[in-house]
């Protein structure tokens, strides 16, 4: 008898599990964006940028570039060229425990 109790509670607790549809999720579209350096300025200077000024950055000439998706620093990757349009590839991967950390913070 207590292991029909036993068996009806685990069935009400997996029933209670939402299923994920892969499909539904395979489809979900996310915003990637890549991060090539940050700076920061004053009013005064940004109102002198003009055409053909260059921003200093703060990383350096072959630092690895910031890939976000959905603003979520997923990976870092080099600049590449893929038939004639600018690509990065990826030398290293955030651990989705860590990816999970940054989204629940």
């Amino acid at each position: 008898m207590a292991d029909d109790t036993a068996m009806i509670e685990m069935e009400e607790d997996e029933a209670e599990k939402p299923s994920i549809d892969l499909e539904l999720l395979n489809n979900i579209p996310v915003s990637i964006s890549v991060e090539v350096g940050r700076a920061s300025l004053k009013i005064k200077d940004l109102m002198r940028l003009s055409q053909g000024a260059v921003i200093e950055l703060e990383r350096l000439a072959g630092e690895p570039l910031d890939l976000f998706v959905n603003n979520t620093l997923v990976a870092q990757g080099e600049v590449v060229l893929v038939n004639d349009r600018y690509g990065v590839r990826l030398t290293s991967v955030v651990p989705p425990a860590d990816r999970i950390k940054d989204i629940k913070a």
